[in-house]
């Protein structure tokens, strides 16, 4: 005997009109008309050659052959529902990519160019974390970072990404309000603004060591928790921030901050990197993201180098 398996519109027609009793609540609940309902019924009938519903006055009743097959159907559609859910569930992780990175960097760098790997890669969907600590790769938080440091981490895959300048910048507004300095000296005089935080970032008396200018203290100003913060007063004449290149670029190319001294070349020791739990580097989703990543990188890194190298 063949196997008659009818479409799946027909069985939850049969179980929807098995719930309500009712072919119009059915029609309702399914969004169809009850004629199309009562066609699904009669196709089902026909299809097994048995009778499912009888009619007691205005209601429907379920048929002894009603009965037996209901919870079967039931059980097919609950099944089938669950294993659908859980693949598209494991698709969509597989095409999810949980970034972690410091937020400056991803206010000023990285998110002005994700969209970008957007349109390159339109099936991965990114989740964007920003903390000042570092991530635990291990228990799932995040696929993959973007670090400030020196790439010594244990048990992480890391590349390295992008070579950083410091510089102190200001607004033209606040430079032509003070007029221009002669010589780093004269930067003790403007208004600088500063990070409170304790990290490994390059300081104000790192730049004017590099500028040779010796310094016992710094002036007093308006501290920030985050560079971001610095460089965005900077823009609104608050004073002087000392930024990373990665951090003002944009800014620097739009004429909204102004490098006070291009002629003092100030590397960074640090670095960022792009990292992951070792052996992760080469799932599918995590390679495209890199490969994007270090494009961008790359081009920006040119940049870089022939404006303040």
């Amino acid at each position: 005997m063949a196997i008659r398996i009818p479409p799946t519109s027909a069985l939850r027609a049969f179980e929807a009109s098995a719930r309500h009793l009712n072919f119009t609540l059915a029609a309702e609940e399914l969004h169809v008309t009850q004629s199309a309902i009562s066609h699904q019924i009669r196709h089902l009938e026909e299809l097994w050659e048995v009778q499912l519903f009888k009619r007691k006055g205005r209601s429907l009743i379920l048929t002894e052959a009603g009965h037996e097959i209901v919870p079967v159907i039931r059980e097919f559609i609950r099944k089938l529902t669950t294993t659908i859910e859980s693949i598209a569930s494991t698709h969509a992780k597989e095409n999810t990519l949980k970034v972690t990175l410091l937020e400056s960097f991803a206010f000023k760098w990285f998110v002005p160019r994700l969209g970008h790997f957007n349109s390159e890669c339109p099936e991965v969907n990114v989740w964007i974390f920003t903390t000042d600590d570092l991530t635990d790769f291990t228990n799932g938080d995040a696929d993959v970072g973007i670090r400030l440091g020196y790439g010594n981490w244990d048990n992480l895959y890391q590349e390295i990404l992008l070579k950083e300048y410091i510089m102190p910048v200001c607004s033209p507004r606040l430079l032509k309000k003070h007029g221009k300095p002669e010589d780093p000296h004269d930067l003790l005089r403007y208004p600088l603004l500063r990070r409170y935080t304790s990290d490994i970032l390059q300081r104000w008396k790192d730049w004017f060591s590099d500028a040779g200018v010796e310094v016992n203290a710094i002036p007093e100003g308006t501290h920030f928790p985050q560079t971001s913060l610095a460089i965005q007063a900077a823009i609104d004449d608050q004073g002087v921030a000392l930024a990373r290149s990665a951090h003002v670029f944009d800014d620097l190319k739009a004429g909204r901050l102004v490098n006070m001294f291009p002629d003092v070349r100030s590397k960074s020791d640090l670095a960022y990197y792009i990292v992951c739990l070792a052996g992760r580097e080469n799932l599918p989703v995590i390679t495209s993201f890199r490969s994007w990543l270090q494009g961008e990188a790359e081009k920006t890194q040119k940049e870089f180098n022939q404006l303040f190298a």
